[in-house]
Order: C-alpha cells, then structure tokens, then sequence
C-alpha cells in the first residue's frame, strides 16, 4: 500500500482541499460574466500576464461560454461542454440558473457533479412558446416542429397490452403515453388528441401541421411547453450529482425515466426530479444511493429500480406522481422497484400518488423498509409481491384507497411496529396460483436460475406483530386478512404469525370481519372478535381490541388507552430488529414510534 512521506499531504487530500476552497468561494462570489477585464490597462496586464495555476474543478454558469476555459472567472456555459472537457475523478461545480439541456455523463468518466452551495440549479427540459394566434375557440402556435415518440410500453414501438386494467395507458386517459407537456402560468394543461376537444385548460399538437393549439387564451401569460425528452443518463461508475433539480422534460415510457443511472455506485443526493412526462428517475445498476431526492409531480412513476441491487433509498420524498393517470397496474405510483437484491428504503414520505404507494415486484429480495410515511395514494400503500426476505417495521400507513399492507406471494416478511390506518383492509396476505417453479410466469429475474434459490413465490412465513390496525374505510370488511385463491394452502400452513396487535374498530359489527383466516380450499373462516381467533387458532395471545374509540389521534400517534396497555400486549422487539431501528433490544411499543 503507497503512503506519503512523513509530514507530507497526500495529493489527494490537496487535491480535495483545493475544491473545498473554490466551492466556498464561489458560495460568496457573484455570477462571472465572460469576456468582461475591466479597463483597458487591466486588459493589457491579462493579456502579457502568465496564466494562472488551472483551478481544481470546472466551472458552469448561465451567464458563460463554452468556449472558455471553464474557471471562476471564465466558466462554461453548458453542463454537457463541462462533462465533456473533464476527466476521471473531476469536479463540475454548477453555479445558479437554469439549463436548457440534456446530459451525458459518458462510462469512464467518473465526475462530481455540484450545484454551488446555496444557488439553486435547474435542468429544465421546456421553453417558452409565444407568438399565438386566434383560432377557431383557441389559439394556434404555428412552425411547433417538435415531436416525441409515444410508444406506450418499455419495447419502443410494441402495442400497448390487451388486458383490461392491466395496459399501461388506462382507457380514460389516452393521452397519458404522449409525453407533450404545456404549462400556462405554471398550471399544467391536458393533452387532448384533437382540435375538436380542445377546451380551456387542455392543449392539442397537431404534428401533420407543425402547430401546436391551446385552448386558454395566453395573452399576458406565461406560456411553457417541453422540448427535450431525457435530462440525464449517468453512465460512469462513481459519480456523483447533488443539488442538481430536473424538471419538465418530455420522457416516452421507453426512455425509462428523464434521469437514468446506468452504471454501478452513482450517488444522487439532494435531487429534485419534479414534473415530468413520464418517470422522473430510473436506477438499472448497483449500488445506487438516493439521499434526500424528491420527486414530484411526475406523469407516470415518481422512482423506478430494475436490477439495482444494494440501492439505498434514504430521506425520500415522492409525491402526486402519475399525475397522467396511467392504469396502476403494470407500473404506476410513488415508487416501484423489481428484479433487486438488498433494498433499503428509510425516512422515506410517499403520499397523494395516483397509484400504489411504495411496491416491490418480480423477484425482489433482502428488502428493508423502515421510519417511513406512506399516505393518501390512490391504490396500496405498500405492495410486496412475488418477492422474498421483507422486514416492513416503524412506518405509518395511513389513509391509502387501497390495502395498507398487501403481501402477495412473498416469503420470509416480518411485520413490526407498524401504524396501520384507515386504508382498505390494513394487512391482506393474498396468495394465489403463480408458480416460481414455471420459466413461462412473469416475473422471474433472468440472472438466477427458474427457480431461484429462496424465491418460492409463496406465502410465509409472515410475522405481524406489534402493529395498530385502526378502523378502515367503509369498504375494509376485516383488520387482518389471509387468503388463498389457489385453494392450496392454510393461514398456518403459510405460516401467518399475529400476536401483540391493536385491533381498533368503530363497532362490533364494522368492519364486517375483524380477522379472515384462510382454510386452504373452500371460504376462509372468519371471526368477528379477537377473543374468537384467539379460541379458534392460538394467534393473538397477546392483544388487545378497541371497539368504538380510535386507536390512534389526529396525529396518528397511540392513544393513551393503547400506551397504557403497551406492557400487557407488545412483544419484546428482537435484537436484529432493535439494531435496524436503533431502538434498544426487548423494548416493549406498540404502533411506530413517533416522529
């Protein structure tokens, strides 16, 4: 191993200083305007005076040129110019504005990529669009030459599928997979596939013609629309961006996402990724850490990850994501991620997507989901299916239109200090008939062998311990439900565990069912109190049920009646466990601890 003389510094290390350095110089320092030297006596000393030593990072700034040397004092103007300038293990500091491009970061090319301390720096995939004219009901932009594919699944140009609700475009929605986005004072319009549907607040392309048509008079207002489709692909191992924001650009589903991480060990941190035509961003390497990325506002998913294996997602916020209203089903929501091993998501906030919330799918295994908030989505809050090893522990749940939690043929799932709350039905363990035993089933992962070890595409075991089950919608008609539409298996069969769980409900008879247990073939038996499951089965040794009254307040926090009962029902939290939460071992706690 090479070491440095003693008292020396490592060139590494000066190296980095000098970065620091001009990192917290351009913090104070006002936007450089190229070609500006000041009097001509101070030009003429420039122009016989030797050149400066070169700085350790390249600089971009609005107000640059890229045909400058990319310093403080003369920067570049692009993004792209800079990336391509640098090499392996260079600096890109990125100073205030907004950036009308898409990036590359080639493979081989490992950079930091920076957004200058406190300057806010935007990707931003639209321009303005003036010069409109009166049109019959609307108003015309005329010589609109740009175009973008709208194919609507990942094969470009294949069809879209024929089952229902299972298309990626729903029916309602046709427009949803032509990524043409128009904004009128910041407000996004609605695509409509003709002039004669045009009507306030919508926009029509007419691609034959070259024009684009509004159906909101822009006069006076401030009219955007996009005219790129990627923001930035990522593909050199080791790089890292942060504080970087993308914004409005023009994705088909079949690019993936405007921002795609394409290499091993890509860092992304502080990123907003906020209002796109599809996917915001993509992760298909390993290694990725996500560390306080948002992503909004985007057409169809907020996060996607395909063969990622060891991606960290931490401090995540995805919100009112597939705002284009895209069938939930086969992707769609907050966050999906599939086909990967040795997921972590933590202090993640996924709430109001038009979708599932959070969902695990196709051979997705080792996944960690803890300190989380996943609420108000339109379908699932948290799906995990036909997947293997999940620990789900110290989340809120909460107010989602479809099931809380929903294990579908997953194995090996632990269920932990959980707050469970007015959703659907708050736990539904669903088994059905795939067979990971057949290479003809989607869903395997084509890097391991049909079947792969530990993925059995079965139920069990499953451990729901500690957790508040309130009271549900109207529609919820039991707390804990286990099902088996293959007919092949028991509740204890799938080894279901349940003991020391809060079951809150509004009366003795609503939900319908407080606990659906399943008997293999025939109609699983149901119970209507905890005291009879208890009987019936020997689950819920520990428990406690709650008829008439919340289990939790406004705030989502436990009642004082549920704390009080915290020594009688909770069990000890497992070491493991205690380790993952940085809670102490053998702690007694019902719900998830607040925040």
């Amino acid at each position: 191993m090479p070491c440095s003389r003693p008292g020396s510094t490592p060139a590494s290390t000066r190296r980095l200083l000098r970065v620091l350095l001009l990192v917290l110089s351009l913090a104070a320092a006002p936007l450089a305007v190229v070609g500006a030297v000041g009097s001509p006596a101070q030009a003429r000393a420039a122009a016989t005076a030797p050149d400066p030593a070169p700085d350790p990072a390249i600089v971009v700034s609005p107000r640059g040129n890229d045909s400058a040397r990319g310093t403080t004092g003369a920067p570049l103007r692009s993004i792209q110019s800079a990336v391509d300038q640098a090499s392996a293990g260079d600096t890109v500091v990125v100073r205030g504005g907004t950036y009308h491009e898409s990036v590359t970061i080639p493979a081989g090319k490992r950079v930091t990529l920076t957004a200058a301390p406190g300057e806010r720096v935007w990707l931003d995939g639209s321009q303005t669009v003036s010069s409109w004219q009166a049109s019959d009901g609307g108003w015309v932009h005329h010589g609109w030459t740009v175009t973008f594919d709208h194919s609507p699944t990942y094969t470009w140009g294949a069809p879209d599928g024929t089952e229902p609700s299972w298309s990626f475009v729903n029916p309602d929605h046709p427009m949803a997979a032509h990524p043409d986005q128009v904004w009128v004072d910041g407000k996004a319009q609605e695509q409509v596939a003709s002039r004669a549907q045009l009507r306030p607040g919508t926009f029509y392309v007419d691609e034959a013609a070259d024009d684009l048509y509004l159906g909101s008079n822009p006069s006076g207002r401030t009219v955007l629309a996009s005219t790129l489709a990627k923001a930035m692909s990522i593909r050199a191992a080791g790089t890292t961006v942060q504080g970087i924001g993308v914004r409005r650009f023009a994705p088909s589903v079949p690019h993936m996402g405007a921002v795609t991480v394409e290499a091993p060990d890509v860092t992304l941190r502080r990123m907003a990724v906020n209002g796109n035509a599809t996917t915001g961003l993509f992760v298909a390497a390993t290694g990725a850490e996500l560390d306080h990325v948002r992503v909004l506002d985007n057409g169809m998913l907020g996060l996607g990850a395909t063969y990622a294996d060891g991606i960290r997602v931490v401090d995540l916020v995805s919100r009112r994501n597939n705002s284009e209203r895209f069938n939930s089903a086969p992707v769609a929501g907050g966050v999906k991620i599939d086909r990967t091993r040795g997921i972590l998501v933590s202090g993640a906030d996924i709430r109001r997507n038009a979708a599932s919330g959070l969902w695990f799918d196709e051979s997705a295994k080792d996944i960690t989901v803890l300190d989380s908030t996943i609420r108000d989505n339109a379908r699932h809050g948290l799906s995990l299916e036909i997947s293997a090893d999940a620990t789900v522990a110290d989340n809120v749940i909460a107010g989602n239109g479809g099931f809380g939690i929903k294990v579908n043929n997953t194995s090996d799932v632990a269920i932990w200090n959980n707050t469970i709350v007015g959703n659907d039905r708050p736990v539904n363990i669903v088994q059905d008939d795939r067979d990971a035993n057949d290479p003809g089933t989607p869903g395997h992962d084509p890097r391991f062998p049909v079947p792969a070890p530990g993925m059995t595409w079965i139920n069990g075991p499953v451990d729901v311990h500690n957790n508040v089950l309130d009271r549900g919608q109207s529609a919820a008609n039991c707390l804990l439900c286990v099902e088996d539409y293959s007919g092949r298996f028991t509740a204890d069969e799938l080894g279901v565990s349940a003991s020391g769980n809060v079951y809150a409900r509004a009366s003795r008879s609503a939900p319908t069912w407080l606990v659906v247990w399943s008997r293999g073939g025939g109609n699983p038996d149901v119970f209507t109190s905890l005291d009879a499951f208890n009987r019936a089965t020997g689950q819920e040794a520990r428990r406690l049920e709650v008829v008439g009254r919340p289990a939790v307040t406004a705030r989502l926090r436990t009642t004082r009646e549920v704390r009080s009962a915290t020594a009688s029902v909770a069990l000890p939290l497992p070491a493991a466990l205690a380790g993952l939460l940085d809670r102490r071992s053998g702690v007694r706690h019902l719900g998830a601890w607040p925040g």
